[in-house]
């Protein structure tokens, strides 16, 4: 009887949702892989730096 009851709700419900494209584009960020690269480069440029002045560290 439940399950009946179920299927039905589900066939009743079924045409009221919708699904409509949005007018905008969707726009994804991706700004966390530009920084880790930005950081990455300054440590390797920092690591750089201290190889080539040993003697001031």
């Amino acid at each position: 009887m439940r399950l009946a009851g179920v299927a039905w709700a589900t066939v009743a419900l079924g045409g009221c949702i919708t699904v409509n494209a949005p007018e905008e584009a969707i726009v994804i960020e991706l700004n966390v892989n530009i920084r880790q690269e930005v950081i990455y480069r300054l440590a390797e440029d920092a690591n750089d730096a201290i190889e080539d002045n040993a003697d001031i560290f």
